[in-house]
């Protein structure tokens, strides 16, 4: 067994792309090994902003034997009185085989190969070569006279099996032993004749052992040329695949990207305490700044206490999203006058890059500042007019159009979900909740939309509620992102979203395949979780509807457009119930019924019906109604049930507990309780069963038909009062 280890240098990559690559690295890795039949314990991906890497443990050495079988034609045309025909004689050719090899199973012949394994040394050039080439980015770059394209210009490339140089080449770059350090880093000709004369020491029998810790510039065999090389680009020798990580460790750079976080993530914990405070650590910035370094050093740098008077968000937004910092703050939440850093270095030199990251946040905040100053300069209800100035889509007039349409939205959905909100707030907040989008703060730190509209509106003395509505409206603004509280914040982001999906389609601009340029299915899914959290019960085609005649869409496109917005919305949904865990049979189930467009409800409906198929009971009643919905598709009248014309006890047994039933199942959906309904429809069961064992329904007699079509029609609205069970895989 051996380790095989790929790496692809690079110039830096985009820190945001570096997480999607290595898993992609990592699938492609080992798919394209399964496909070549090459044995493997596991694979590593590693990774920095210059190199992209996988290791492959384990691996064989060679293919394991295989067993090939081909099928030929039935044994008939094969032979004739137990001698082989041409046919069989041309299949036995074409596969390789002598015809007197042919087996004869299941009245066909087949050729049958054994095949010896291939050594995985010799396969490991068109693996890696293979790999490369598939990878796939979201843009592409070419350099110089080359056609092939990557991400960034490839500098270097390691390909070794255990110890051996595995050939691989792409645009004149070929593969071998030699990586590079870190940029900037080195150590000391002492440090390394130190380390190679320990290595030396512990491995006397390996002659080699120089090679395993320092550059090839060391080394008289390579001579001068090397050392000028290496001087100048600062290669190192990977002497094997289990020497890679120590070796780049030895040079300064950190290439496992999960031990790199954490220890990332420990520096800025420890000196944030360390400085009197905690650090606020977001995941991806953490995730982002972990792939723009290769040998982190968490550094503190300060600002002055004056911008701790901008609302917090002004100050930790430039930190944040403009300089990758991390904020410091006390116990309470309030932010102190510093801020964390990292490095791509060691800890020389500390106070004068913290003195440079000062300076440059400064002058963020000096804008900050600014802006801030200035918008306060008018109340936040006075830039309705600029609004007319900011276009919302062509052909659809402004964002002043668009704030007072909002108004009338949320008059709407107010109504329709029967939301308890202060009527007067709710529409000061669809009014104003896109004011800030002209002012000097938000122009200049986009990321800070709806938090200076609340802070704004905080300031103007608006109601508390107002200003907490505009800042949650724009929630959820990403995936896991906090959702809205208080039905005001929920209301107006509903019909602002909503607003936004109908408008794009009114224009003919759906989206289409991986185009999305309008951010429509983030907005539906915005929706869809703003409403099952809230437990809001609407029609979703009467709001879709009430929001297209407000936008005057010709009444003639209505009738196109709401089906196609409400199936774009009911996608979402599909997907966002697949994604929790519900199965996709239950998921069909619950949609079959075009009919129902109160998401909440489908939602309550999901989730009941998930839970209930793991039940003891569920097969009987799936079976049970399974049947009952077969025979109503042969209902062609529709008719009452006349209980005179039972003929069998059963008839009567079954129609009573459909009655006792049918109650309690409206009182049951009232609440949205469909576990209850379920539970209705169990003890319908046994009278199903026997009225099946007892009746046969297809009578003669077509009155008495058509009574027990009718019997078992309203059997079905019981068994299928949470969905369509006939969906459902037991």
């Amino acid at each position: 067994m051996e380790k095989l280890l790929f790496e692809i240098g690079t110039e830096e990559i985009p820190a945001n792309h570096m997480s999607g690559l290595l898993n992609q690295l990592k699938g492609l890795a080992e798919k394209k090994m399964d496909e070549l039949r090459i044995p493997y314990a596991e694979v590593r991906v590693l990774g920095t902003p210059r190199r992209m890497t996988f290791i492959a443990s384990g691996v064989a050495e060679a293919q394991p034997d295989s067993t090939v079988e081909a099928k030929g034609p039935s044994a008939q045309i094969a032979f004739k009185n137990g001698e082989p025909t041409k046919a069989a004689m041309g299949f036995a050719r074409g596969q390789g085989v002598d015809v007197k090899d042919l087996v004869i199973r299941d009245n066909y012949i087949y050729a049958v190969k054994h095949l010896a394994g291939q050594k995985v040394e010799d396969l490991l050039p068109g693996l890696l070569d293979d790999i490369l080439k598939s990878l796939t980015f979201p843009n592409n770059m070419r350099w110089a006279d080359h056609d092939f394209k990557f991400i960034r210009p490839i500098r270097w490339l390691v390909a070794l099996f255990g110890s051996k140089v595995i050939p691989v080449e792409v645009n004149g770059v070929k593969s071998g032993k030699f990586s590079r350090g870190h940029r900037f880093l080195r150590r000391s000709a002492k440090e390394t004749f130190e380390a190679a004369k320990e290595h030396v020491e512990n491995s006397p029998s390996l002659l080699s052992g120089l090679k395993d810790i320092v550059s090839g510039a060391v080394s008289k065999a390579k001579g001068v040329a090397m050392s000028a090389i290496e001087e100048t680009y600062n290669v190192i020798e990977i002497p094997n695949a289990d020497a890679y990580e120590k070796t780049l460790e030895f040079n300064f750079v950190m290439v496992d990207q999960v031990a790199r976080k954490e220890l990332i993530r420990q520096q800025v914990i420890d000196l944030a305490i360390a400085e009197g405070g905690h650090a606020e650590i977001k995941e991806d910035l953490l995730e982002e700044v972990n792939f723009l370094v290769e040998w982190p050093t968490a550094l503190c740098g300060k600002f002055e206490e004056k911008y701790l008077a901008l609302p917090k968000e002004c100050v930790i937004t430039p930190m944040r999203e403009h300089q990758r910092y991390f904020p410091v703050v006390k116990e309470d939440g309030s932010l102190l006058n510093k801020f964390i850093t990292v490095r791509n270095g060691g800890k020389e030199f500390l106070e004068t890059v913290a003195h440079g990251n000062e300076r440059v946040l400064r002058a963020r905040l000096a804008d900050a500042e600014f802006f801030f100053k200035e918008d306060r300069k008018a109340p936040l209800a006075d830039r309705l007019e600029k609004l007319k100035t900011v276009s919302f889509q062509e052909g659809l007039g402004n964002m002043n159009d668009k704030s007072n349409r909002l108004v009338k939205e949320v008059k709407m959905l107010a109504f329709e979900t029967g939301a308890r909100v202060d009527a007067e707030n709710l529409e000061r907040a669809a009014l104003l909740c896109k004011c800030d989008l002209v002012t000097g703060m938000v122009v200049e730190f986009t990321e800070l939309q709806g938090v200076m509209g609340r802070e704004y509106a905080k300031l103007d003395g608006e109601a508390a509620e107002v200003a907490t509505g505009i800042f949650e409206h724009y929630l959820p603004r990403f995936a896991g992102d906090i959702l809205p509280q208080g039905n005001i914040g929920r209301i107006v982001g509903i019909a602002d979203k909503l607003d936004n999906i109908a408008a794009t389609f009114s224009r003919g601009l759906a989206p289409t395949g991986s185009q999305d340029p309008y951010a429509l299915r983030r907005q539906a899914l915005g929706v869809i979780n703003i409403i099952i959290d809230a437990g809001y019960h609407f029609s979703l085609v009467k709001a879709v509807g009430g929001i297209l005649y407000m936008l005057n869409v010709p009444s003639e496109k209505l009738g196109k457009l709401i089906p196609q917005i409400v199936e774009f919305i009911n996608l979402r949904l599909k997907n966002l119930l697949i994604d929790q865990g519900i199965r996709y049979d239950v998921v069909d189930a619950v949609l079959a019924d075009k009919r129902n467009d109160d998401i909440a409800d489908l939602y309550a409906r999901a989730m009941a019906l998930n839970e209930f198929v793991k039940s003891a009971e569920a097969p009987e009643l799936i079976q049970a109604a399974t049947r009952v919905a077969n025979l109503c598709k042969k209902i062609e009248t529709e008719t009452a049930i006349n209980v005179n014309l039972f003929q069998k006890p059963v008839e009567k047994d079954l129609h009573d507990a459909v009655v006792a039933s049918s109650n309690a199942v409206i009182l049951a959906v009232a609440k949205y309780d469909y576990a209850a309904v379920l539970a209705e429809a169990v003890k319908l069961v046994a009278p199903i069963n026997s009225f099946f064992e007892d009746v046969m329904v297809m009578d003669k007699d077509e009155n008495v038909k058509n009574n027990r079509l009718a019997l078992l029609s309203a059997v079905k609205d019981i068994t299928h009062g949470v969905g369509d069970l006939s969906c459902i895989v037991m």
